[in-house]
């Protein structure tokens, strides 16, 4: 599971098209904060399963209790991250949209054509470029549409992640007990 979710920001972090679009000396940085922060969980959640799994090959009631704090410190992490990425969503898109219609309004090519060339769009609402073609969208919503869609992995990510840990911290407690009763009886 912490694999997975290290692999899902890890992709987002390194994916070209999302590189080429918030790279640059004046772009801002919003967007990478939510991703920064599935790395840091990713990796976190893979470390406490390796103990979660010492604690229950060992048969440790100190190991597994101290897997299911950290369990439950993990997950309402992604549940604040979460809900960040979900009340920031239309600042990160607001964001990035200025940061285009600067750097359009200053004519720096390189930026324009790497937005061209991912979002394939041409201009803004307020200056669209002359000989569009009529499939081709100006850029500001081609950026809403990509970063809604991009958020949308990382919610669905969140929440799949959220059941798998539920479901962790509940068989951490259960076996717990289970081993808690199983010394009793001996």
């Amino acid at each position: 599971m912490g694999f997975f979710v290290l692999a899902v920001g890890l992709w987002l972090c390194f994916d070209p098209k999302t590189v080429s679009l918030l790279s640059g000396d004046r772009a801002p940085h919003t967007f990478f904060i939510g991703v920064y922060i599935l790395i840091g969980a990713g990796s976190l959640v893979m470390m406490v399963g390796f103990f979660g799994c010492c604690g229950a090959v060992r048969e440790s009631q100190c190991l597994l209790g101290s897997f299911f704090a950290c369990l439950l410190i993990i997950f309402g992490a992604e549940v604040a991250a979460g809900v960040f990425g979900f009340l920031n969503k239309d600042k990160i898109i607001e964001d990035v949209q200025n940061f285009y219609t600067t750097t359009y309004n200053e004519n720096n090519n390189g930026t324009l054509i790497s937005y061209q060339n991912v979002l394939n769009c041409c201009g803004t609402l307020a200056k669209p470029c002359p000989d569009t073609k009529p499939d081709i969208k100006d850029c500001e919503t081609g950026i809403k549409d990509f970063f809604n869609s991009k958020l949308y992995i990382i919610g669905y990510v969140g929440i799949g992640i959220a059941g798998v840990m539920i479901i962790g911290m509940i068989f951490s407690m259960v076996l717990c007990c289970a081993i808690r009763n199983s010394r009793e009886v001996i």
